[in-house]
């Protein structure tokens, strides 16, 4: 396990920690989340949640600024109703997302920013209905879109240019998304010449400028690169006549997956530090739109163990999980730690293929991995799960999704049931 930060006021790394020889989310259990709700089962740990996000309002109290979580990163009702009543906005990618900040806090659509790179007809005016904060538009069409929603509906469309600042971050290809060559954003030099036909629509309000170079990354400095180029953009966009009012700064602040110390604190603080490089005297309303450093840590998937395995000099463990409910490894050979529920009295472990039912050989979470010995019924945790997992799942083998448990101190609360066959065929027709 990962030894516990302690500098400054700083939360530990992760909730999960061993407690007379059994793995526990803060005061609460697996073993007995396990016996409660059954196995694979999602575990989050609210007060982990919570710290995340005030890392982020003191780190950025300063200035003016709203945290607007990514909702993508996990979108479980009660985790929006717990940072929505935090006083957070909310970074959406598609109507489903804005229907469920609506049902899970709708006093925080008002500070909804809605990103994506192909917004459909319906969604853009369920969004103008809604009174959203802003639009991050992708592309010129897009903007004529709005425009023609904004018109029928008369109702005046705040928006912000996403610009592609051509800033190198260095990630998994599949989360970058500040080259030029990526489908997302407008290129940066193209920007003046689109605010300027802009302006020229009474039904677009051109309130700011969005930009977002992807995600998981560790580096701060390419922040404030991208920064810079934006702050140079909107002071020519002021001179042109343009009433910006808000910066987006984008989300994408990674964290640290493998077992070694990690001060979020201290990363918060230098996150911040590089953007009030990129911004220097710009005083715009900043946004921000953090999704996986606030949850990814905050959340493990338990699992039990159904058999172990030898094919020639590999070993399997074959867990009840499966890429259907984790498909991190799979997408991305991202790496999750695994670690047993029930801590082992010796040092001895196994080297192993820690893999799930499914049909496909890419159904792994980890390979040649060394950990415990565990046995058949054994539980095991993945750490780090809370973002991305659940958000990702699927029906694939007709496999049920996962229940999801929330932990507040002592107190769990089951905030999703598990998934039954009855709701996977409630949608067909025979």
């Amino acid at each position: 396990m990962k030894k516990k930060v302690t500098t400054r006021s700083a939360p530990p790394a992760r909730p999960f920690a061993y407690r007379n020889r059994s793995l526990s989310c803060d005061g609460a259990s697996l073993t007995a989340l396990a016996e409660a709700h059954g196995t694979p089962l999602y575990v989050y740990s609210a007060q982990q949640i919570s710290c995340r996000f005030q890392l982020f309002q003191k780190a950025f109290g300063s200035r003016p600024h709203t945290v607007c979580y990514a909702v993508k990163a996990n979108s479980s009702l009660a985790i929006l109703k717990l940072l929505g009543e935090q006083g957070a906005g909310f970074d959406i990618v598609s109507g489903g997302e804005l229907e469920r900040v609506r049902r899970a806090h709708k006093p925080a659509l008002k500070k909804v920013v809605f990103s994506g790179v192909g917004k459909q007809a319906w969604e853009i005016d369920a969004a103008l209905k809604a009174n959203i904060l802003q639009f991050n538009v992708e592309s010129e069409q897009e903007l004529d879109l709005l425009a023609a929603r904004a018109q029928a509906l008369g109702i005046r469309a705040r928006f912000a240019l996403r610009v592609n600042p051509d800033v190198f971050a260095e990630t998994h290809p599949y989360i970058s998304t500040g080259l030029s060559e990526h489908k997302f954003g407008i290129a940066i030099t193209q920007a003046r010449a689109i605010y300027r036909r802009a302006a020229k629509s009474k039904w677009l309000d051109a309130s700011g400028v969005s930009v977002h170079i992807g995600s998981q990354i560790r580096k701060v400095d390419p922040f404030a690169a991208a920064l810079d180029r934006v702050t140079s953009l909107v002071a020519q966009l002021r001179r042109d006549g343009h009433n910006i009012r808000y910066i987006d700064a984008g989300g994408g602040l990674g964290i640290d997956y493998s077992d070694a110390p990690f001060d979020a604190a201290h990363q918060v603080e230098r996150y911040a530090a590089a953007l009030a490089k990129g911004l220097a005297n710009e005083q715009a309303h900043l946004l921000l739109e953090p999704g996986r450093f606030l949850v990814a840590q905050a959340g493990a998937l338990l699992t039990r163990v159904l058999v172990t395995k030898k094919n020639g000099a590999k070993t399997f463990v074959i867990t009840d999980a499966a890429m259907n409910d984790l498909i991190r490894p799979a997408l991305y050979h991202a790496h999750h730690e695994i670690v047993p529920v029930r801590q082992p009295t010796g040092k001895a472990t196994i080297t192993a293929d820690i893999v799930g039912p499914v049909c496909e050989s890419g159904d792994f979470f980890a390979r040649d991995r060394a950990i415990a010995n565990v046995k058949p019924g054994d539980l095991v945790a993945l750490l780090d799960a809370g973002a991305y997992g659940m958000t990702q799942a699927s029906n694939y083998n007709s496999r049920p999704r996962a229940a999801e448990v929330l932990v507040d101190g002592t107190k769990t609360t089951l905030i999703r049931r598990r998934e039954t066959m009855r709701d996977q065929l409630a949608t067909e027709i025979l």
